[in-house]
C-alpha cells in the first residue's frame, strides 16, 4: 500500500464554468453570517470534547439553514450531523471547532497579549474550519434544491481533532458507512490541495505502580514507579536509533506520584504519542514501546498498565479527487488579498524568524521568498514529500471513504501552527477571505461530483486500489471510550 502515489485513472469531462460561478456566488452571498459564526466561535475557545458553546452555535446555524440535524452521534455530546437533499450519492463535508490550551491572545495584536492568562485559543484555526465547512454544505444544499437534483450533502460536526481523535470514534461507530465522498479543508499559509501526507498515531498512558517507602530509613522496601517512568524514557530514547526516520515519539510525564523527594513514589504515569508513516508500521512501533514499558516495570519491580486515549490513521490520498479539486483551484485562483491585507500580514511577519519563513516554504518544496507576506498563488498538485508533518483524525475517515481536502490561505506566511500569532490573525479580513475561498472550493467540488457520478466511481476504484487489500484496523480499539474531560 502506498498512500501518496496516485493510481492511474480515466479522465472525465471538465467542470461546467456556469455551475462553478453559480456555486461560488452562493458562497459569496453568505459571507456575513458565516464570518460572524467563525468570529463567535473564536471568542469562545473550548478544548477537546468540551466544545459546548461552539457546537451549540454550529447546531443553531444548521437549523437556521434548514438541515435535518442529529446531535450526539457516536455517543459524543458535541458531535453532530446535518443532512439535506434526497436520494443520490452522499457527500460529507467535515467541520471542526475545538481550540488549543494556553494560547489565549487578543485579536489583531502583533505581540503576545493573552485575553486570559493561561486560557484557550484557536491556534489551529478551527473556528474558521467548521464555519467554512458548514458554509460550503449550505451552498451545496441550496444548489441541489434550486436545480431539483438528486443527492445528499452532510455536514459532519467533528469535535476534538486536537489529540482527541473524535473522527476515529465516529468511524468506529459507523457514521460514515454510507458516505460516498468526504471533503474537508484546513487553514494554512498557502492555498492548494492537501496531499495525503500525515502520520498515523496513538496516544497512550502508561501507568506504573510500585510500593511506597521512606526514601532514607527504608529505601530497600520501596519500589519506585517514578524510576520505572525514567527507565522507560531511557529505553524509548535508545529505540529512536532503530525506528524509521519518518516516525516520531513524544512523551509527557503527567503524574510524578508526588512532590516529596523523601518518599519512594508508588505511582507515576507517562503519556506517549507514537507516530509512524503508515498504520501497519504504527501498530508495530506501539508493540515495541509496549515491550519497553514492560521491561522498565521488570527492572524496577513495579507493574505497568496501558490506556489508549486516542489514535489516528495516516491519510489515504485520491488522485481523481485531488486532480478535480486542483482544477477548481486553478479556475478560481488564490484568495483575493489586497494591499491592506498584505500590510496586516506584514505586521505579524515582523514577529517571525527567517527560520520560520524558510520552514514554511521548505514544507512544500518551494523557493523561499522572504518578502512575500501572503500567498498569492495556488500550490502545484504534486510536490516533494515532506517528513515535517503531523497527524489528523481525517486520516481514519480516508481509510473508509475516498477523501479530498484543500488548504485555505488564512494567515501570514511563516506563522507557526499552534502559536499566539495564528490566534491573533483568526478574525482578520485575511482569515475571512481565506475561509470563504476554501468554502467555495469545497462547495463547487461537491456539486461537480454530484453532477459527474463517473468521477465518484473513479475515486472509489482508486481508493480500493490504494488500499490493495490492506485491512483497516482502527487505531482506537474496541472498548476505548472518548477521553471526555471527566474521564482522563
Amino acid at each position: 500500500m502506498d498512500a501518496s502515489t496516485p493510481v492511474a485513472t480515466p479522465t472525465t469531462s471538465q467542470p461546467d464554468s456556469h455551475t462553478l460561478e453559480e456555486v461560488w456566488s452562493r458562497v459569496e452571498a453568505s459571507r456575513a453570517p458565516f464570518c460572524a459564526l467563525s468570529d463567535s466561535i473564536w471568542a469562545t475557545p473550548e478544548l477537546n470534547y468540551d466544545e459546548v458553546q461552539s457546537s451549540a452555535q454550529i447546531a443553531a446555524m444548521l437549523q437556521q439553514q434548514g438541515f435535518r440535524i442529529e446531535r450526539g452521534i457516536a455517543g459524543i455530546p458535541t458531535a453532530m450531523v446535518g443532512e439535506a437533499g434526497q436520494g443520490g450519492p452522499v457527500i460529507a463535508i467535515l467541520g471542526e471547532y475545538d481550540a488549543r490550551p494556553g494560547l489565549s491572545q487578543e485579536a489583531d495584536v502583533a505581540e503576545p497579549r493573552p485575553v486570559q492568562a493561561g486560557g484557550n485559543g484557536h491556534g489551529c484555526g478551527h473556528n474558521l474550519l467548521g464555519s467554512a465547512a458548514l458554509q460550503a454544505a449550505s451552498a451545496v444544499k441550496d444548489f441541489l434544491a434550486a436545480h431539483q437534483l438528486p443527492g445528499r450533502v452532510r455536514f459532519y460536526g467533528c469535535p476534538a481533532e486536537e489529540g482527541g481523535s473524535a473522527k476515529g470514534f465516529m468511524v468506529r461507530a459507523g457514521v460514515f458507512d454510507d458516505v460516498d465522498i468526504a471533503i474537508s479543508w484546513h487553514p494554512n499559509a498557502f492555498s492548494g490541495v492537501i496531499e495525503a501526507n500525515s502520520l498515523a498515531c496513538n496516544e497512550i498512558n502508561y501507568h506504573f505502580s510500585g510500593r511506597a517507602a521512606h526514601a532514607s530509613a527504608s529505601p530497600h522496601l520501596g519500589r519506585s514507579a517514578l524510576d520505572a517512568v525514567e527507565l522507560m524514557n531511557v529505553g524509548v530514547n535508545y529505540l529512536r536509533e532503530h525506528m524509521p526516520s519518518s516516525a516520531r515519539i513524544h512523551y509527557a510525564v503527567t503524574d510524578t506520584g508526588g512532590h516529596s523527594p523523601n518518599v519512594v513514589q508508588a505511582r507515576a504515569t507517562v503519556r506517549y504519542l507514537i507516530r509512524a508513516r503508515e498504520l501497519p508500521a504504527l501498530q508495530q512501533l506501539v508493540k515495541r514501546v509496549d515491550n519497553i514499558a514492560a521491561g522498565a516495570a521488570l527492572m524496577s519491580e513495579t507493574t505497568v498498565s496501558s490506556q489508549v486515549l486516542s489514535g489516528d490513521a495516516n491519510l489515504i490520498g485520491n488522485g481523481p479527487l485531488e486532480a478535480r479539486m486542483q482544477t477548481h483551484l486553478e479556475l478560481l485562483g488564490p484568495p483575493p488579498f489586497d494591499d491592506a491585507d498584505r500590510a496586516y500580514a506584514a505586521r505579524f511577519k515582523q514577529t517571525l524568524s527567517q527560520d520560520d519563513l524558510k520552514s514554511a516554504y521548505d514544507r512544500y518544496g518551494l523557493a523561499v521568498d522572504y518578502q512575500r507576506p501572503l500567498c498569492d498563488f495556488v500550490l502545484p498538485l504534486r510536490r516533494p514529500y515532506s517528513d515535517m508533518v503531523g497527524s489528523t483524525d481525517v486520516g481514519s475517515v480516508s481509510w473508509v471513504v475516498p477523501t479530498v481536502q484543500v488548504y485555505g490561505a488564512t494567515y501570514a506566511i511563516g506563522t507557526p501552527g499552534h502559536s499566539w500569532q495564528l490566534v491573533a490573525q483568526g478574525k482578520a479580513a485575511v482569515a475571512h477571505k481565506g475561509m470563504i475561498h476554501a468554502a467555495k472550493i469545497m462547495a463547487s467540488t461537491a456539486v461537480d461530483l454530484l453532477q459527474h457520478p463517473e468521477l465518484i466511481a473513479q475515486a472509489k476504484a482508486e481508493h480500493r486500489a490504494r488500499l490493495a487489500g490492506v485491512e483497516f484496523i482502527n487505531p482506537i480499539p474496541e472498548g476505548v471510550t472518548p477521553p471526555f474531560p471527566d474521564n482522563e
